[in-house]
């Protein structure tokens, strides 16, 4: 059974006449110090807490909370300038560290039993993050105390971990008191361990946590982990659980999401519960993400870890590149994106028509080498084949031609539906319809054909979790047929590269009417590592097209700069 020494109230030593947490939280109140305004609610329940808490058993001990503090100044950085000096809390951090271990229970123990610090990268979220599991393992009062650095793969939990092992090994006075073992720090005198843990492991049942930290909580897809945790709490007597993470994507989805809004309703006192610290810092709603004025108060670390020159340079990028927007606003400035975003800018996409009308490109670009992507729809809805022609040393623009096939009868009624003209495409030769009710796939087998007989056809990906009998019989007659993946792995890095090509107006599409339509109607899915794709679930309107000619570019890409690469190109074949 482990024990706690409970802290009554005390007088505390001699400390300056204002600690460096309350002229934190001065220059929040007072405008000085950019803060959004959840960030100015947690001031403000400090604050009101120390003049109301008492009659709830709360209050503050400022001598513990400079015994945390001071402990950071024991730990060293591990990489970038500040390489090997000793870690100083900012005055924010500080404000941090203070509440969550200088408030307390009227029986001496942690008032707060949860924590949760939601701030952007380049703060110094993971330094904080590992000096957090020192201090409960080393410096905290608790016997036999396990403390765990979790994540949703034991690979992320060790980032944390070996941040602390560096802090560890980085400085005298705990090196020689602190074990460390592979994935293992550890103090004998108090029986006391710090962990990795993620829930990919098998060893999550039969804990008995003192403290943990979760790291990316908007990573986890489920609240498994935070549960486990949470529920293996119940020996101890002052527990604490802290999530650091930044925003993430849908968030009604999300545990992370629904995490956040449970603490901002604590924030705002619409819920009572005096054992969750939140500090969430992200700019206001009706700010302009564009102003940098504002970045300030997403980013408390700005001047130091955090360079105003680089989000600069990342702002400009993301006005230009609508798919980096959300990567931007959520990873940078704190804000909570959709999964979903629309993509193309249609002006940018029109003025990447070039000299040549799309019905020429045919005869223009005989014999050049080109690449396929074929999006095998239903056979009831639209069928594309799509060929790219890469750029080359003499000419660097790429260019590309749309095959759309669409079945005859109803078409009319699809018109109405779909909110657009395929009689009119069809007459004027932009789009291909079939006889009956379903698209006639030996259509489809003809234009490949002619494709590698007018063109240099060097390969045609297809979906490999739609293909059907035409795959069988296009690699029976010769042509070089690829699977092609339709996750992140494989649709990011083309998708990417079409956005730069209409960007730079590397992309020459001929104003053809049916791709401009789709590239309209584009919206694209993100994952929290910032890769993207085409996501034809929330696009709406139709975008098989634009699909197919992500899959041309992409097997385009892969083509081999030597013998080796090229008869390892399956290696990509990975989702």
């Amino acid at each position: 059974m482990t024990t706690t020494t409970a802290r009554k109230p005390r007088r505390t030593k001699s400390l300056p006449p204002t600690p460096a947490w309350e002229q934190y939280c001065d220059a929040v109140l007072s405008g000085v110090r950019p803060a959004g305004e959840l960030v100015r609610l947690a001031v403000q329940r400090h604050r009101r807490d120390l003049a109301e808490g008492a009659a709830r058993g709360l209050w503050f001990d400022a001598e513990a909370a400079r015994h945390a503090i001071d402990f950071y100044g024991f730990l060293c950085h591990s990489k970038g300038e500040w390489a090997g000096r000793p870690f100083e809390l900012a005055d924010w951090q500080q404000f941090i560290v203070a509440m969550v271990f200088g408030w307390m229970r009227a029986d001496g123990t942690r008032r707060f039993r949860e924590a949760y610090i939601e701030i952007p990268r380049k703060n110094g979220k993971s330094t904080m993050t590992s000096g957090f599991g020192l201090y409960c393992l080393f410096a905290d009062g608790e016997l036999g105390a396990d403390v765990y650095a979790a994540a949703t793969k034991r690979a992320q939990a060790r980032i944390v971990h070996e941040e602390a092992v560096k802090m560890v090994k980085a400085s005298p006075s705990l090196r020689s008191r602190i074990g460390v073992m592979v994935d293992n720090l550890h103090v004998v005198r108090t029986n006391s361990k710090f962990e990795p843990l993620g829930a990919d492991d098998n060893t999550a049942d039969g804990l008995n946590v003192h403290a943990a930290l979760i790291d990316e909580y908007h990573a986890h897809p489920t609240s498994g982990m935070f549960d486990v945790l949470n529920t293996a709490t119940g020996a101890r007597r002052q527990p604490l659980i802290i999530v650091i993470t930044t925003a993430g994507s849908n968030k009604a989805k999300s545990p992370c999401g629904q995490k956040n809004e449970y603490c901002q309703r604590v924030l705002l006192g619409t819920v009572d519960n005096d054992e969750v610290f939140a500090f969430i810092a992200t700019i206001d709603k009706g700010d302009d993400w564009r102003d940098e004025k504002v970045w300030a108060k997403a980013n408390p670390n700005l001047g130091t870890s955090c360079k105003l020159d680089d989000l600069r340079r990342k702002a400009r990028s993301a006005q230009e590149i609508l798919s980096e927007q959300n990567t931007f606003r959520r990873l940078h400035l704190n804000e909570w994106t959709e999964q979903t975003s629309r993509w193309l800018d249609l002006e940018t996409w029109d003025k990447c028509r070039g000299s040549i009308d799309a019905l020429d490109f045919p005869h223009e670009l005989q014999g050049r080498v080109c690449f396929g992507g074929l999006d095998l729809s239903a056979t009831k809805d639209i069928t594309a084949f799509v060929l790219w022609f890469p750029p080359t040393d003499e000419d660097p623009v790429g260019y590309t031609i749309p095959y759309c096939f669409i079945p005859a009868e109803n078409m009319t009624e699809r018109d109405r539906k779909d909110r657009t003209t395929y009689g009119a495409w069809v007459s004027n030769e932009y789009m291909h319809s079939t006889s009956g009710n379903v698209v006639d796939y030996a259509h489809i087998r003809a234009a490949v054909h002619e494709a590698a007989e007018r063109f240099q056809l060097q390969q045609v990906a297809y979906d490999r979790y739609n293909s059907s009998q035409i795959v069988t019989e296009l690699t029976g007659d010769g042509i070089d047929m690829v699977p092609w993946g339709q996750g992140y792995v494989s649709m990011s890095a083309p998708t990417k590269s079409l956005e730069t090509h209409v960007l730079k107006k590397s992309l020459a599409h001929g104003g053809h009417p049916v791709l401009r339509w789709m590239a309209q109607n584009v919206s694209i899915a993100q994952d929290p590592a910032g890769n993207i794709k085409p996501d034809k679930k929330t696009s709406g309107e139709k975008i098989d097209g634009i699909v197919a000619l992500v899959m041309a570019i992409g097997i385009s890409e892969l083509q081999p700069t030597s013998e080796s690469a090229y008869e390892n190109y399956e290696l990509r074949e990975l989702d």
